[in-house]
């Protein structure tokens, strides 16, 4: 093997020397960064993560700036880090210690080294549009007092992500070119390899051959002026995978074509970023940050899509997170659930393209029988990926699938769209209706797993979760099919909807618990306590029978954290905050309640389920939302992917859908509103909605006892609001006295501690409320006179001023209260 190696290594080295490189590479001078735009700045934390991300590359790493880099799919180099030696100051300084500052924007990363005599700042991006073998860029900027000398040290990788077999640990050459250079990383084969270089870097230890072998990290050492102040120092990388694209002199060639091309590139890829943002559907509230939070969401989602290899297919993937010394950077592959919970925010901003190409890229996958595709590695298309058991692990994409293309036809009028996909859809039916081994009628859990893919009991053969994803699959299948025209066939399906409704309230309601169980094994039911049942508002509809107990428990601290829902009550023996399945916070659960809650009308408790998910933007991964949280304590998992797709997806729908209460039709071109906004907003608007080809603006103002919506034309067809009689304006009645809730998370590390809203009832004068809040504590919630005349009488708190004061009573723990208010 150590002569194989040489031998490799050797080849490599003649050909590297042999090509040569057109062109100096050299500093980028006269960069224009933007200015504009939404950003956040914090300030750098040691361990906590962050990401920027593209379709061909990915750079994640942690805030005090160390990083790993991707060229997808294949992780170049990994441990970057950073030291500086000012001249006539003899210390070596830790530049990653000195970390200062994370700001974030649409179009770049940058992470603040800071010095009393130098200041070095990482500016990173991944732009949309990339020659093949090139990803992300990380552009490094100086300014010092005096000369520095930096050195950057890393770890070569050229490591393919999982599964793919790795071509063994890279041999590094050093191929020089003038006083600098670049190094060749070389695998075992010679059709794998790649280059890194900083254009006036030189090379750090290399050990000669005649050395016995040892370890070192390669490095780069740079030096600059002050002078040089204003310059950008470029890490180029790139990848060869075929014998052509591998040698030496090539990967040189595609390193200075990087670098001649890059500020072009990255004005492209700003302008590009600034025309699809001005596109998409955006809110204006009196909470700014909610604003940034639903735009930086949209962005999160954008920016997950990945290129197939091979196809060069878009597709979109759950989330990154750095891979530490695997192959696995976070959920950084492609799953059939993960983009299709999301697509229906994609629908609600307007992004119809992104949501087609996802849709198709999944459909390509269908399996002959009809069966939607669960999960899908970047480097499936490069191994046997069907001898190993993942891509069709999962049962539920199949009924989603059906909910999805609903939705997206719903919302685009793209009724060609179905036209051509129909024999996917048709099949994916056929699947879901002929999949039932224990005859009740219900597609269960023997294809594949309903939702948890551990059970300590012992895996579950139907869940409720899956059963009502098929009664929602058939009801979808029944307007799909209507689309199709084939009557008939719309009628079976939304009949097989309304049994599924019955026979899923007979099988799984425990009348002595008023609840909803888990999941059912030949009768046998599973009682624990889970936030599954809220999937039944999902797609709209009436929800579960006897869902007022559920619903009131949901919103309650047994499920309901400061920071979202867990799965599992805490109070239930099966109960394990630190699970992945039996206790955790999921963003996903969050956003499953707050739309069960909105739309069975208790408001307030659906608010603070959105806010938490708002709210988690700027917690860890700035910008972007995680994938899950314990159960116990204000704290993601150590191993939670930290931009995960569905996490953002669940902070645009509920606002969209639940908040502002919009549900687009495409095909009618009509737009239906239920306004559920805090009482303390004036006013509101849902701006640049996508309505099929059109595009509109709806306003929401508050006038005494109404809520006005007004519909105003952007372009395209003419579009109707629901409800009003012109078509364009409509008054929503408001009661008399509404109150007001503040959001917010607690500190890391915390407990559950905020005040919680189990139910409202709003009957004529008067509103009641059941709250819960600690023993003890006292809240203040806003009150607002939508009638100036009222006069307000509470029992069960005090009335300050505009101020509801609410005092718990002593105990442990939680307790509740009921306070009416009546005017």
């Amino acid at each position: 093997m150590l002569r194989s190696r040489l031998i490799v290594f050797l080849a490599g080295w003649m050909v590297g020397c042999g090509g040569g490189i057109s062109q100096t590479l050299h500093p980028v001078d006269g960069l224009k960064l933007g200015t504009d735009g939404p950003v956040l700045r914090a300030k750098a934390r040691m361990g906590q993560p962050f990401s920027v991300v593209g379709p061909q590359g990915v750079v994640v790493g942690e805030q005090q700036g160390s990083f790993e880099a991707w060229i997808l799919p294949v992780k170049l180099l990994s441990h970057f880090v950073l030291e500086a030696e000012v001249e006539g100051y003899p210390v070596p300084i830790d530049l990653n210690a000195a970390a200062q500052e994370i700001e974030v924007r649409a179009d770049r990363t940058t992470i603040t080294y800071s010095h009393i005599a130098v200041t070095v700042r990482q500016i990173m991006f991944a732009p949309e549009r990339m020659v093949d073998g090139t990803g992300a860029v990380i552009l490094f900027e100086v300014d010092g007092v005096r000369p520095v000398n930096l050195t950057f040290r890393f770890t070569g990788e050229m490591r393919p992500m999982w599964p793919q077999a790795g071509g063994g640990t890279p041999s590094a050459e050093w191929v020089a070119q003038g006083a600098s250079g670049y190094y060749v990383l070389h695998t075992d084969f010679p059709d794998f390899a790649g280059a890194v270089a900083i254009p006036g870097a030189k090379a750090g230890v290399m050990a000669p051959y005649q050395e016995r072998p040892q370890v070192h990290p390669l490095e780069f050492h740079l030096h600059v002026d002050p002078k040089d102040r204003g310059r950008y120092y470029p890490l180029l990388m790139a990848v060869g995978r075929s014998v052509e694209t591998a040698s030496g002199a090539a990967l040189g060639k595609r390193l200075a074509g990087l670098n001649e091309g890059l500020a072009g590139m990255y004005a492209e890829y700003l302008e590009g970023e600034r025309t699809r943002a001005a596109g998409l559907t955006s809110i204006r509230t009196p909470d700014l940050d909610l604003n940034a939070d639903f735009a930086w969401a949209e962005d999160s989602i954008g920016k997950l899509r990945a290129k197939s290899q091979p196809g060069g297919e878009m597709g979109l993937v759950a989330g990154y997170y750095e891979s530490g010394d695997s192959a696995r950077p976070g959920f950084g592959w492609y799953f059939g659930r993960d983009t299709l919970y999301t697509i229906g925010a994609i629908d609600g901003y307007g992004d119809f393209g992104l949501a087609r190409s996802a849709l198709e890229f999944l459909m390509k996958r269908q399996r002959a029988d009809g069966k939607v595709m669960h999960e899908f590695s970047q480097t499936a298309g490069l191994v046997d990926w069907a001898s190993l058991p993942y891509e069709y692990a999962a049962a539920d994409a199949t009924p989603l699938f059906l909910t999805t293309m609903l939705d997206y036809v719903r919302s685009s009028g793209d009724v060609a769209f179905l036209t051509a996909h129909r024999d996917a859809v048709e099949r994916a039916w056929t699947f879901e209706t002929t999949h039932d081994t224990d005859g009740d009628g219900i597609y269960d859990n023997a294809q594949g797993t309903g939702w948890v893919e551990s059970w300590p009991p012992g895996m579950p053969k139907q869940e409720i979760y899956l059963a009502l994803l098929d009664q929602q699959g058939s009801a979808a299948m029944g307007e799909l099919a209507e689309l199709s025209g084939d009557a008939k066939g719309a009628a079976a399906a939304k009949a097989r909807a309304a049994g599924l409704k019955e026979t899923i309230e007979r099988e799984y309601y425990l009348p002595g618990k008023d609840a909803y169980a888990f999941s059912r094994d030949d009768g046998r039911l599973d009682g624990t306590a889970t936030v599954f049942p809220a999937i039944a508002w999902w797609n709209g509809g009436e929800g579960l029978v006897h869902a007022k107990a559920s619903l009131r428990r949901w919103a309650s601290h047994d499920f309901a954290t400061d920071w979202g829902l867990r799965d599992v009550a805490e109070s239930d023996p099966m109960y394990d905050p630190i699970s992945y399945h039996q206790g955790s916070v999921w963003p996903l659960f969050t956003g499953w309640a707050a739309m069960a809650q909105y739309r069975s009308g208790n408001a307030l408790a659906g608010y603070q389920s959105t806010m938490a998910n708002a709210d988690l933007t700027t917690v860890q991964d700035i910008g972007a939302v995680t994938e899950l949280l314990s159960g116990a304590f204000f704290e993601p998992f150590g191993r939670s992917t930290s931009r995960q797709l569905w996490s953002s997806g669940m902070v645009v729908i509920p606002v969209l859908r639940g908040m502002f209460g919009v549900e687009v039709d495409g095909l009618r071109h009509t737009v239906r509103v239920s306004p559920r906004l805090p009482a303390e907003w004036g006013a509101a608007e849902v701006r640049n909605l996508h309505v099929a080809d059109s595009v509109v603006n709806v306003s929401y103002k508050r006038e005494g006892w109404a809520m006005v919506v007004r519909l105003e034309q952007v372009s395209g067809a003419a579009v109707r609001l629901e409800g009003a009689s012109d078509g364009v304006e409509r008054r929503v009645a408001l009661p008399g006295v509404e109150v007001a809730l503040s959001h917010g998370l607690p500190v890391r590390g915390s407990r559950t501690g905020q005040m919680k809203v189990l139910d409202q009832s709003l009957d004529g004068q008067s509103l009641r409320l059941e709250l819960e809040g600690l023993g003890g504590s006292t809240e203040r919630l806003g009150v607002v006179r939508n009638d100036p005349a009222a006069k307000v009488r509470v029992e069960g708190a005090e009335l300050v001023g505009d101020g509801l004061v609410v005092r718990f009573g002593d105990g442990a723990g939680y307790v509740s209260q009921v306070v009416t208010l009546r005017w």
